[in-house]
């Protein structure tokens, strides 16, 4: 037994150097992704075109409408433009056309209605109208297999569709091609949205795809559940056709942030050799009701954040009750993008210009595939580490298991194991610095205490004989050791960053086609392995703790403790994340901070955890009872790491927020502490006086 322990001793210090191997090797793979995020500087502003000519409809004079708004979004920066796959409602809305059905139709020519018939009757506006659009509706619909035959009243053109109107308005056909050559001859950069209702058909697309490169088209956005071929592709291989004649016509493809992953969009993306951006939809509601400054900060945040180059425009109509008129959100939009501080002042002051975004150019050397190998070694190395923490004697064996079935897992699934591992050091990380801290704290106050990878200190200390109160250590000692626990519990939990940085090194972890699974598992784990440590660790022997807590009689007040830790829990979990809400109050301090320093700091961190751990081990020093913050502190040291789980955000911009929660943290820590200590003083002084005066009163004096 002694020469086992012997031995996992030897191997925790192995695993310690394993660790640091893992680390460094995971740095060179972070300079290819900051190299990386510093290659795509402009950004894109597109607009809803399909909104656009909603709210026209509602104007007296539709096409000057048009026209005229074309003009003023020109001049607020709004450089593209979204054309959906037409209908023939759209194109009735434009003014394209007029729709009947057999009752309306002939009651229009005063015949008649036919006995058994339930067609569709389209009527042109125009020669001009009929030439372009009639040979869209003649193929789509047969297309579907209805037939169709010519027909006119009083001089205009028509189509008669074999099928009842509320079917035809629901068949998708290729963008207005009117539209489309007006707007590119405005100048605007036309996207195109896509559906997947339509059978593929590669020559067709294909044709359509080289339409769209003639008009400068670069990028596509789809519309629905799925990109253009998934239906399909079983049977016809479709996304890769599809695929194919993107790359074939330099066109790439956009996906919506916040939103579900369209099917296919993964392996599009692949195909396409990641020729995606993100993009940012901005609501009609959001449209219509934020503030223009309100949508400037949203913008900017994206884009510095979020790493987003393209934003959405969306402004439908609405009726206006308290106007008596319907309304539109576009001066709304036109204010928000041209203010002092609107969105083209903040892109400019990020360094970011209005035209045609470019896709981030990654490169993956072969030199990245060995000192991967070695972060993943490091990485088991550290989740062995924290295991030994709780289990001592085992880092031999686990470590092993460890490689054994990261081998197989490998072999299964290489994202599954990048993201296992990944997982697991960002929550060893935090998790072991906070266990560092609790043993030097412990050093210091109650007994020696072998560091991590030691063995295990076994002396065992009668309940009756606990201390709560430690009066050796003066105030400025105090505060010195408590600055240097802090910085180096801060050092030993941002080193589970590089791991994350290293094993998500994918480009799909950037444009989020890939997401970061178990990420709410980090969010809570530290803080449970952090309270079971303090709980049944400290202190009696693990097996005395455990019997001292089954003991322990249930009151009220203990119900009522835990049904407050519940809701906390709850609330917290419901913070965390991409889908976490702010309220509005919270909203407007996020802005403050961010106009304040450039980098908003975690509020949690900075506000919350920082501090109480601070000022935790500034008494924890002098008083045991002030242990239990270190279960606050674990927030803070895992939300460091979690920082660098949203990959999409820069890694510059991770490191900055970090920092500055920190030493925000620590000044109001520092406070706190000052706080305490003149309040301690003032007891200090006072509270005997106060004893005297009592007994004084009760003897009679």
């Amino acid at each position: 037994m002694h020469n086992w322990q012997h031995w996992n001793r030897k191997a925790n210090i192995v695993l310690c150097v394993l660790v640091i191997l893992g680390l460094i090797a995971a740095l060179p793979i972070g300079a290819v992704r900051w190299k990386m995020e510093k290659t795509s500087d402009k950004v894109q502003m597109v607009f809803d075109y399909r909104d656009l000519v909603q709210i026209a409809a509602y104007k007296s004079h539709p096409k000057q409408f048009l026209k005229d708004e074309l003009v003023k979004m020109q001049a607020a920066g709004i450089n593209a433009m979204a054309v959906f796959e037409s209908s023939l409602q759209e194109l009735s809305w434009a003014g394209r056309l007029s729709l009947y059905n057999t009752a309306t139709a002939s009651e229009l020519q005063g015949k008649p209605a036919a006995a058994d018939e339930n067609f569709t009757y389209v009527l042109f506006a125009g020669g001009e109208d009929e030439k372009a659009i009639r040979p869209v509706i003649e193929a789509t619909f047969k297309q579907w297999g209805i037939s169709t035959s010519s027909w006119s009243y009083e001089g205009h053109g028509g189509l008669i569709l074999e099928t009842p109107l509320e079917d035809a308005i629901l068949k998708p056909m290729v963008p207005d091609p009117i539209a489309v050559s007006e707007l590119h001859e405005a100048g605007f950069t036309l996207m195109p949205r896509l559906s997947d209702r339509v059978p593929f058909d590669a020559a067709s697309v294909d044709a359509m795809l080289g339409s769209f490169e003639q008009m400068g088209v670069k990028r596509i956005l789809f519309e629905g559940d799925s990109v253009k071929g998934f239906t399909d592709n079983a049977e016809l291989k479709s996304l890769n056709q599809f695929a194919e004649l993107l790359n074939k016509h330099g066109i790439g493809i956009a996906t919506i942030e916040n939103s579900k992953p369209q099917k296919g969009m993964g392996t599009l993306g692949y195909l396409t050799h990641y020729n995606v951006v993100r993009l940012y939809s901005l609501s009609d509601n959001d449209s219509a009701s934020m503030k223009p400054e309100e949508i400037a900060d949203r913008f900017q945040l994206a884009a510095k954040d979020r790493s987003i180059r393209m934003f959405y425009l969306n402004g439908a109509p609405s009726s206006s009750p308290v106007k008596s008129a319907i309304t539109d959100p576009l001066q709304n939009l036109y204010d928000a993008m041209q203010d002092k501080d609107g969105v083209l002042a903040k892109m400019d002051k990020l360094g970011f210009e209005i035209g045609q975004p470019q896709p981030f150019q990654y490169e993956s050397p072969s030199w990245i595939k060995p000192l991967k190998g070695i972060v993943v070694v490091g990485a088991i190395a550290f989740i062995t580490l924290l295991i030994s923490a709780f289990v001592t004697g085992v880092a031999i064996p686990v470590f092993v298991l460890g490689l054994i079935g990261s081998a197989g897992l490998y072999v299964l699934s290489k994202p599954i194991l990048e993201q296992a591992l990944a997982l697991g050091a960002s929550i060893s990380a935090p998790t072991l610095a906070l266990i560092w801290a609790i043993r030097r704290v412990r050093a210091h106050t109650i007994g020696n205490r072998r560091p991590i990878g030691g063995a295990a200190d076994t002396t065992r200390i009668d309940v009756d004989q606990v201390r709560w109160f430690f009066p050796g250590l003066g105030a400025w000692r105090r505060l010195m050791m408590a600055i240097t626990i802090f910085v180096t519990t801060a050092l030993i939990s941002m080193s589970g960053i590089p791991f994350i940085v290293g094993l998500l090194n994918n480009i799909t972890y950037k444009l989020v086609l890939e997401q970061f699974r178990g990420v709410s598992l980090l969010h809570l784990a530290p803080i449970a392995l952090v309270a079971l440590y303090l709980f049944l660790y400290t202190g009696d022997s693990v097996i005395g703790n455990l019997r001292k807590l089954l003991k322990m009689q249930i009151t009220l007040l203990w119900v009522g403790v835990a049904g407050v830790l519940g809701v906390m829990a709850l609330y917290y979990l419901s913070r965390t994340g991409n889908e976490g809400q702010a309220s509005s109050l919270e909203l407007m301090f996020r802005n403050t901070l961010e106009s304040t320093f450039g980098v908003r700091p975690r509020t949690k961190e900075f506000l919350l955890s920082h501090p109480l751990f601070f000022f935790g081990l500034f008494l924890a020093l002098r008083y045991r009872a002030a242990w239990v913050l270190f279960i606050v502190g674990s927030i803070g040291q895992l939300s460091m790491v979690d920082t660098f789980a949203h990959i999409h955000t820069p890694l510059l911009i991770s490191i900055i927020r970090d920092l500055l929660g920190l030493v925000l943290g620590a000044l109001i820590g520092l406070a706190m502490i000052g706080v305490w200590q003149i309040g301690e003083g003032v007891w200090k002084r006072w509270a005997p006086r106060a004893t005297q005066l009592k007994q004084g009163y009760k003897s009679g004096v």
